[in-house]
Order: structure tokens, then C-alpha cells, then sequence
């Protein structure tokens, strides 16, 4: 007998998840890594360009079309065709006017029960980026102001804030104190990422109204591109299924951190990025306890300090 019941999941359909960020033709980051991400955790990608480049600005030269004149017309045709997403997601902004568009955009489909994770991002190992000048800073605390959800790191933590960075020394207690002020700014919750202790990581995950959980990893030394989009990707669409905040994080940190294996493992360029296409199984829903021990199943070693990362 065929069957005719459906759940509700299955007849309201996947999630979408609209993704203000860059595309860049080669070298895996932002939209390029969003994309397929979100597919794989059963959330569409909805793209809002803010630039279209040959290749990422980590390469000697690129090719860089700014979009920031198109995105109002491109947005006004979301408006006009009435679309609606159940989350939006920011990533690089190459300016305040290209802020000040997405505050708008934010506006306009931000509905009540809808997701907003801002990842401000605008530096990194205590640099910030050349376009990073104190308007675009400014712009970009407005829009922590509105975020369900923001994953800086430490540079920019530190930036949006306007707190002294130190390559060294952060105490949990100076940790805390550095979420706690993005907590005041208006972020419902922070998850400050990629502090880097000795041969550890730290990840901090701050929520309103609780204290903060430190979750530490092993550290995959090393600079490549898209770390940040895969983790925030993998956090946002997992938040946005109802995975809760401290799960999603140790999810994002473990697919990373497979990710970085894998692409050191294959030689990979760290210019080219994440080899996320060898992982991407990893993401696909699958019964829990399997998916966990498969997060494993390559490095036993680490299948202690993963355990129960894939449990709801």
C-alpha cells in the first residue's frame, strides 16, 4: 500500500538559509564552501552576492567585480517576488555602504522565530583586513546588535569591541570578559572561535542569560582559507535544523577539523582552502551514534574526545 502520510518536516521542506557573502571562482570560501554545506546538512542556500571574484584575494591577484550597485535591485526582486527565508547568514562585507544594504535586507525578511548569525568577518591573527577601516568596524557592530548569533574570532572579538589582542594570554576569565561584551552589544549569543592554546583550540560558546562553555580540540596548525565559512556553515544550518548551540558547535569543530585532515592528507594547496568535498558524507543526516563513530573511525585516538559529538 502506497503511503500517503507525511511528516511536517517533509511537507514544509527544507529550510532556507539566505547567505550575504562573496563568490569566488577558485579557491574554496565563503559562498563556494556555504553552498554545498548547507545542501549536505538539508538546508537551501539562498546566495546574496556581494562580490564575484576570479579567485580569492589570498592569491598574488584576482579578478574582483564588486556588486555592491546590484544588490538593491537584486534584493528588491526578492521583495517583489515576496520570498521569504527561515535564516540569514553574513559573511565578508567589503564595506559600510555594503553593510548598511544588508542591515536593510535583514530588515526586510527577518521574520519573528528566524535566524540571524552574523560572522563579522574582518581579520584575523590580530590583522584586519585593509577594508577595514572605522566605518565598516562601526557598521558592523550595528549588525551584531540584531544577531541571534555571531562567530568571530579572536581578531575580531577584540575589533568589535575595541579590546587591546595579545597573541598570548587569554585566561578563561579574559575570555569570558570579551564574550560578555558582545553579549551587551546585543548578540543573543556569541561563539567565539579558533583561540589557540598550546597544542589545543578553544572554542568559546557565550549564550544569554548562561555562562560560558569552553570546548577545546586538538589544534591542526597552519593558515587556510575558508576555515571560518565551513565552521560558521556547519553551525548555522545545524542551529537552524534545532540542533542546540553547544552540540552545533562541537559538530562545526569536528567537520572542520576533518576537513583540514583530510585536505593535509590529499596535499592540498592551503591557498585552495577546505577539501570539503571528501567530507561532505560526514554531514548528510544519518542515524547519530553511526555518524559519530564515522567522525571517529579514521583517528581512534580522538574517537574519545568526539564521543557523543553527533548526539542531539
Amino acid at each position: 500500500m502506497e503511503r500517503t502520510e507525511m511528516t511536517d518536516a517533509a511537507q514544509a521542506g527544507p529550510k532556507k538559509m539566505a547567505v550575504v557573502s562573496d563568490l569566488a571562482g577558485y579557491g574554496r570560501c565563503a559562498l563556494t564552501l556555504a553552498i554545498p554545506v548547507l545542501s549536505a546538512l538539508g538546508v537551501q542556500c539562498c546566495p546574496v552576492p556581494t562580490a564575484i571574484l576570479s579567485n580569492h584575494a589570498g592569491y598574488p591577484s584576482c579578478y574582483l567585480d564588486d556588486y555592491t550597485d546590484r544588490m538593491e535591485p537584486y534584493i528588491a526582486q526578492w521583495k517583489k517576488l515576496g520570498f521569504s527565508v527561515d535564516g540569514i547568514m553574513t559573511g565578508f562585507l567589503g564595506s559600510a555602504r555594503q553593510a548598511g544594504i544588508v542591515t536593510d535586507f535583514i530588515r526586510s525578511f527577518q521574520k519573528p522565530g528566524s535566524l540571524l548569525l552574523v560572522d563579522p568577518a574582518m581579520g584575523d591573527h590580530g590583522r584586519l583586513y585593509r577594508v577595514c577601516d572605522s566605518s565598516l568596524c562601526d557598521a558592523m557592530r550595528e549588525l551584531v546588535q540584531h544577531a541571534d548569533l555571531i562567530t568571530p574570532n579572536l581578531t575580531e572579538a577584540c575589533a568589535l569591541t575595541q579590546t587591546p589582542y595579545r597573541d598570548t594570554g587569554w585566561s578563561r576569565r579574559r575570555l569570558a570578559d570579551l564574550t560578555w561584551k558582545l553579549l551587551l552589544m546585543g548578540a543573543g549569543a556569541v561563539v567565539l572561535t579558533g583561540v589557540v592554546k598550546g597544542n589545543l583550540v578553544v572554542n568559546v560558546i557565550h549564550e544569554k542569560g548562561k555562562e560560558p562553555v569552553f570546548q577545546t580540540a586538538h589544534y591542526e596548525s597552519g593558515a587556510r582559507h575558508g576555515t571560518g565559512d565551513v565552521f560558521a556553515s556547519v553551525l548555522g544550518g545545524s542551529v537552524l535544523n534545532g540542533v542546540p548551540l553547544e552540540e552545533a558547535a562541537r559538530r562545526a569543530a569536528a567537520f572542520t577539523r576533518k576537513c583540514v585532515e583530510r585536505s593535509v592528507r590529499f596535499g592540498i594547496p592551503e591557498a585552495e582552502g577546505l577539501c570539503v568535498e571528501a567530507c561532505l558524507s560526514y554531514l548528510i543526516r544519518q542515524p547519530e551514534k553511526r555518524t559519530a563513530a564515522r567522525l571517529g573511525e579514521e583517528n581512534p585516538a580522538r574517537l574519545g574526545e568526539e564521543k557523543g559529538l553527533f548526539t542531539s
